[in-house]
């Protein structure tokens, strides 16, 4: 049919110029009737999809116990650290301990020759028994003159100087009491005993070596691990909350790796420092660990968390469904039974680690939007997923302070 309107066409116009022209204008014409053609058929289209669903990642609130922590840096001190050096000059002649090894208060570690020592005591014994003996013949002289000064056979000087004699001879008694157990006291000196239960560490000299008490390097140096401390800093407006928890019954600690996910030991909170560090705002906090397992060793570098309360019952949402609004007030979206969302206020009480436990505005069973809020408003509809961040039964482990 084109075909024939197009002869015919060319029959009415001979002419080569009105031909162009007139087959320009129709090649028009037929342009136009195709694109209205083709947009009714784009709209037809598009008029029968209705609105497409935003997907977005879900999850329920649960009604649970939340613990609620305090969490901050901190590092491991023994118990008792001592440096072992002699007391005494000597050769030591014994070394009865391993490195690395565990003793018990009381326990030789290290003998220094004890000969001139034990030379010493006897010598200062012999001295005594002289003395003792020179004491004994000054009495009797001395009883004696009693008798016979009053009868006037000796004059009172003499008397007086044998009294003299007694006395100076009991002091020389007690000297050389004194000599003795000084000498006793260098002799016990010559064996080095543990002061307290602990591990010892390397061993820093070797056996035959001369050793004096004017040395500054130690012998060894024992650690007491068991218990053991850790010392871990809390932000100082956090502090009247702790001391508050404290008066009501003693508080947990846990003690966590380096990269804050295995637990170690747990403890308990022994005391809060008496000062604010100025520079950095926080206050030090005293942890005892019982540290049977040798889980912790001093300067280790540790997350304390320490365990304030346990919230019971409280509603418990992921901390990626709350978003805040234009005026700092919290809501999250909502989904709804025809899967649309409605925009709920809710009031936080706390966030810990990747939850939110709410005071008011959600029910348990609501499912909350946790990912993909950036595409949505109020009466969206949605395409929900079940979310890997919704909450699980076991509690989140913290990583940060809590706030009240």
């Amino acid at each position: 049919m084109l075909f024939s309107k197009t002869k015919e066409f060319m029959n009415r116009y001979p002419h080569p110029y009105l031909r162009t022209i007139s087959l320009l204008i129709l090649a028009l014409a037929v342009l136009g009737v195709l694109c209205s053609c083709g947009g009714s058929a784009t709209k037809s289209a598009q008029a029968g999809v209705g609105p497409q669903a935003i997907p977005v990642a879900v999850a329920a609130a649960e009604r649970r116990d939340v613990p609620v922590y305090q969490s901050g840096l901190g590092s491991v001190q023994a118990s008792n650290t001592v440096s072992l050096k002699s007391r005494v000059d000597g050769q030591i002649v014994q070394i009865a301990f391993k490195e690395g090894q565990n003793v018990k208060q009381g326990d030789l570690l290290i003998v220094i020759d004890p000969r001139p020592y034990q030379v010493q005591l006897e010598q200062a014994q012999a001295a005594l028994a002289r003395d003792q003996a020179q004491l004994k013949n000054a009495q009797l002289d001395y009883d004696r003159y009693q008798g016979l000064v009053k009868e006037g056979v000796i004059p009172q000087q003499q008397f007086d100087a044998q009294k003299a004699l007694v006395a100076q001879l009991q002091g020389t008694i007690q000297a050389d009491q004194a000599t003795i157990d000084n000498a006793k006291l260098q002799l016990v000196y010559t064996r080095i005993l543990a002061p307290v239960s602990g591990r010892i560490g390397l061993r820093l000299v070797d056996i035959g070596n001369m050793v004096h008490a004017a040395d500054t390097n130690p012998l060894l140096v024992v650690t007491q691990l068991q218990p053991i401390a850790v010392v871990f800093t809390l932000p100082e407006d956090a502090l009247p909350n702790v001391a508050q928890h404290m008066r009501k019954g003693t508080l947990q600690v846990d003690a966590y790796s380096r990269d804050d996910i295995t637990q170690l030991a747990t403890g308990k909170l022994l005391t809060i420092d008496n000062q604010i560090d100025q520079t950095t705002g926080t206050g030090k906090l005293k942890a005892m660990f019982d540290n049977a397992d040798n889980a912790l060793w001093p300067n280790q570098f540790v997350n304390a968390h320490l365990l304030l309360e346990t919230r019971k019952g409280i509603i418990v949402v992921p901390a990626a469904a709350i978003q805040q609004g234009p005026q700092g007030s919290g809501f999250t979206y909502v989904v709804k039974a025809d899967k649309t969302v409605e925009v709920r206020p809710v009031k936080v009480a706390f966030s810990q680690a990747n939850l939110s436990a709410i005071d008011s505005g959600l029910s348990p069973g609501d499912l909350v939007v946790t990912d993909g809020q950036d595409k949505l408003q109020a009466g969206s509809l949605v395409d929900p997923h079940t979310s890997t961040a919704a909450p699980s039964g076991k509690p989140a482990q913290p990583s940060g302070t809590v706030g009240q």
